[in-house]
């Protein structure tokens, strides 16, 4: 029998591992410009020794209960004897837990990026430097949607830090090389190339990543992904393994999103995206508006059900990811031009954008 392929989030922690594992078998939810394509370098030894200090180990303290573990069943498993079970002896129980990923440092002053659920329940943070030293955490801001968070330390003198690359510019074939602590193992690293990129797993509206066949493993998660030229271009987030272990199929948020995201979690802790309150089906001939919340930015726009959605500000939209990406983007407040096609014909509409709710779908 073929193995079950895993989509699997790369941070290391066992919250109640010892009681799940003798029960179940868990599905786990594990600026430089590019110029013409580079051979693989000699030694990747200096570009390591010029980034590796700004890579760090982040551990975790978290309190679960058994509901937490619970809800992460397969549901498949949540209304059999043995689900029903393990509810009733467990649900009530707490326990603290210790997990382990990688961050790296954009900011003398101590900003740290990694990934939401690396430290998005974390009680704790205790940041390791690649010198040996310690040092507490603070959460600054995170996003459930993108899986990125922002943290600070407080360091007694200014510390090594890398800076954003265009993940826009990168290639398939580009070599690139990944660096954090898989399985607890600090400062390590790891080469290959661009596998693919605007890979959708079907996690969520905003899924768009770049793809890497550089070895990452659980640990990895929200460790760097580096150019050529020591620029971030991407965070590692996913795995897709049959394993739990690394198979050369790896998944890093793009720098394109995740300098934006964390751009905005600085300036304000959370993330303000637009909405444009629709509700659209994806047919050949392209996006049609199936229903229209009433008191939306599109209906105040007058946009009908029916319409042809084409475009945001000039630029085609073929998908609802799409759409819902085109649209998320821009700040709440500001205007778009949106282009309809109604009866044969096609205008363009003003629409001042809202702002998205928490449960909306766009």
């Amino acid at each position: 029998m073929t193995p079950m392929i895993r989509l699997i989030r790369l941070l290391t922690t066992h919250p109640l591992g010892h009681i799940l594992a003798l029960a179940l078998l868990v599905t786990a939810c594990a600026p430089g410009p590019i110029a013409s394509a580079r051979g693989a370098p000699e030694s990747f030894a200096p570009l390591v020794k010029k980034v590796l200090p700004a890579v760090v180990n982040i551990a975790v303290t978290e309190t679960v209960t058994g509901s937490d573990v619970f809800g992460d069943m397969p549901p498949e498993l949540r209304d059999t004897p043995l689900g029903r079970e393990f509810r009733r002896r467990f649900s009530k129980r707490q326990q603290k837990v210790t997990g382990n990923g990688s961050g790296f440092i954009i900011d003398a002053s101590g900003i740290i990026v990694t990934n939401n659920h690396v430290v998005g329940r974390a009680d704790d943070i205790v940041v390791s430097l690649t010198d040996g030293r310690q040092l507490p955490a603070r959460l600054i801001g995170r996003d459930e949607l993108t899986d990125l968070a922002v943290i600070k330390v407080i360091a007694p003198a200014p510390l090594p830090f890398v800076t954003w690359g265009d993940s826009r510019k990168m290639e398939v074939g580009d070599w690139i090389i990944a660096a954090g602590n898989p399985f607890g193992l600090s400062g390590s690293v790891s080469a290959g190339i661009i596998s693919a990129e605007g890979r959708d797993l079907g996690s969520g509206p905003f899924d768009n990543f770049i793809q890497i066949d550089a070895p990452i493993n659980p640990g990895n998660s929200g460790g760097p992904v580096f150019n050529m030229d020591g620029q971030v271009i991407g965070v590692t987030s996913t795995i897709v393994s049959p394993t739990g272990a690394s198979v050369g199929i790896g998944f890093a948020i793009p720098a394109e999103t995740a300098n934006r995201i964390v751009t905005q979690l600085l300036a304000r802790g959370e993330i303000e995206r637009g909405w444009l309150g629709v509700s659209v089906n994806e047919t050949n001939d392209g996006l049609v508006i199936s229903a229209l919340d009433r008191n939306g930015p599109a209906a105040r726009a007058g946009a009908k059900s029916g319409d042809m959605l084409l475009a945001i500000n000039g630029e085609r939209v073929e998908s609802t990811n799409g759409l819902i990406r085109a649209v998320a983007v821009v700040t709440p407040g500001n205007t778009v031009r949106m282009t309809l096609r109604r009866g044969g014909r096609e205008a363009e509409v003003p629409v001042v954008i809202g702002r998205r709710p928490a449960d909306s779908t766009e």
